[in-house]
């Protein structure tokens, strides 16, 4: 039996080989309903399967996206990378994830790799540690997408979260509910300040210091995940212990109710918590947590969006970050002093 090809199916649906290859790399700019209805009515009928491969050489592309995630744990990385893998798919792209694990070494081999498989652009939610391997695809013109995180001196496309406004939400619910001994509970900034991180700390500074609350250095909890506990041991044992906690990620949340958990202490009644990024558990421990939530899957379905515009037109965009407004989810995990 013949295999079908391109010819046939634009020597049956009336248009040319060009308009049935724009119409398999969905580039229906040009094309009216019409003529997108009848090709895909010949191709149904016909069963038509592209080879994939042949595009590829043709066109130079592989029809693959790279995703490189600093860390697959943090609820953002999970649900960024399912709007955008769900995104891309509709337009014939499939993805490779990878996970970094906050190790730049690891990251910059993932690039080279990518790179060598000749993935279309590279989606990255960067360690901050290796500039070089980045401005390397700047210069290239390469499509290439940051998520979460900013880095020094690489000016690309951005998406992340309005971090300082989220700590300055998180401060303020506190403060309305009459307390002023307020804690922050981070990870490590890292020795290339990792954009959340420094920026969260930054707005909770902000925040204390406009509701006129002198800030005490003592309150800023900035450890590993591994030190969390002793670090809250330490925080709850001061003089004057903080009423209430501020937790600047999902990671941090986690540890402070299972460090609550193991030491009886009774959330709101004890220690009022607020969590930042909109962490799943944080609606079903009891009582719920307040929480102070990122759109991380439209921040996904977005960079699936920019990534596809930089493939088509390379080289022609024009770097923008984009920053993304928090939202309150509305808990039970404040007690008023009021």
């Amino acid at each position: 039996m013949k295999k079908l090809t391109i010819d046939d199916v634009a020597q049956k649906a009336g248009v040319s080989k060009s308009t049935v290859s724009q119409f398999l790399n969905k580039r229906f700019k040009y094309m009216s309903e019409a003529t997108k209805n009848r090709i895909e009515a010949v191709i149904e009928e016909l069963n038509y399967q592209p080879n994939g491969l042949a595009r590829s050489l043709k066109q130079n592309r592989t029809h693959m996206v790279g995703i490189i995630v600093a860390n697959i744990d943090y609820t953002l990385s999970i649900q960024c990378i399912r709007a955008i893998e769900n995104e891309l798919q509709h337009h014939g792209i499939q993805v490779i994830i990878c996970n970094a694990d906050e190790n730049a070494e690891k990251e910059s081999k993932y690039v080279e790799t990518l790179i060598a498989r000749q993935v279309d652009g590279l989606i990255i939610f960067p360690t901050g540690n290796n500039p070089s391997a980045y401005s390397k695809l700047v210069e290239a013109d390469f499509p290439l997408v940051f998520m979460d995180r900013l880095v020094d001196g690489i000016t690309t496309q951005s998406l992340l979260l309005d971090n300082e406004m989220a700590a300055k939400i998180g401060v303020g619910q506190l403060i309305q509910q009459g307390h002023e001994r307020i804690a922050l509970v981070s990870l490590p900034i890292g020795e290339h300040a990792i954009t959340p991180r420094k920026e969260r700390i930054s707005g909770y500074k902000k925040a204390m210091e406009e509701a006129g609350i002198t800030l005490r250095e003592e309150y800023i909890c900035s450890v590993s995940k591994e030190e969390l506990a002793s670090g809250l041991e330490h925080l709850l044992a001061l003089p004057e212990p903080p009423t209430a906690l501020l937790a600047t990620n999902d990671i941090t949340l986690a540890e402070i109710l299972k460090y609550a958990n193991r030491n009886a202490i009774s959330i709101p009644e004890q220690l009022s918590v607020i969590g930042i990024d909109d962490a799943e558990f944080a609606q079903i421990y009891n009582p719920v947590i307040t929480t102070i939530r990122q759109p991380a899957y439209e921040m996904g379905m977005q960079a699936a969006k920019i990534i596809l515009s930089c493939i088509e037109d390379k080289g022609a965009s024009v770097p923008i970050t984009y920053r993304f407004p928090p939202t309150l989810q509305q808990g039970q995990s404040v007690k008023s002093y009021k």
